[in-house]
């Protein structure tokens, strides 16, 4: 495996990684490790389909539960009161 060194990296930038890094329970090389990776996809965007595209954005969140299908289900405008 190869390394990457980056220098001059701004210190509210470390701070930040730190704390994504703590939120998502791994280390600050981790993080960085995978925020790389995600960048470096190659994506497939004309041939994966939305709920595809969602599913990846969404992994390891903690939803593993399957949804209900909405196929034919009537729209229904949304209501806000005040």
């Amino acid at each position: 495996m190869g390394q990457l060194v980056v220098r001059n990296i701004e210190d509210t930038v470390k701070q930040r990684l730190q704390l994504r890094a703590i939120k998502h329970g791994r280390s600050m090389e981790e993080e960085v490790r995978d925020i790389l990776r995600n960048a470096v996809k190659v994506e497939s965007s004309s041939t994966a389909r939305l709920g595809t595209k969602l599913r990846q954005r969404f992994a390891g969140l903690g939803l593993d539960a399957d949804l209900k299908e909405l196929r034919g289900t009537k729209a229904r405008p949304a209501r806000f009161t005040p």
